[in-house]
């Protein structure tokens, strides 16, 4: 995946490496800064179709996934392509896409 490689020359390039459990924490604090704003635009909660989120927060989340991936040695592109492939799986099988029974 282009961005995968886009996020690991740029780690590189400036010496950011990190083992992956710090590339985790590192993600779960930027989807919860994506929580916290789409619960602030919602009146958390109250006017869900008020959700809002900078595009920039979801650069954030995306450059934290994608150094994660990369720091587990795991082609994001093949990752995603194998969860379309279950979803796609799960709509033929059940009309939904939920891993809920």
């Amino acid at each position: 995946m282009e961005a995968q490689q886009r996020v690991a020359e740029f780690v590189a390039d400036r010496e950011m490496d990190a083992p992956p459990a710090f590339r985790l924490l590192d993600l779960a604090a930027e989807v919860g800064e994506l929580a916290a704003d789409a619960n602030e635009s919602s009146g958390y909660g109250a006017s869900p179709d008020d959700v809002a989120v900078d595009s920039d927060e979801i650069g954030d989340a995306l450059f934290a996934l994608l150094a994660f991936a990369d720091s587990l040695d795991v082609d994001a592109g093949a990752a995603l392509d194998e969860a379309l492939a279950k979803y796609e799986a799960r709509l033929d099988e059940r009309g939904e896409a939920s891993s809920e029974n």
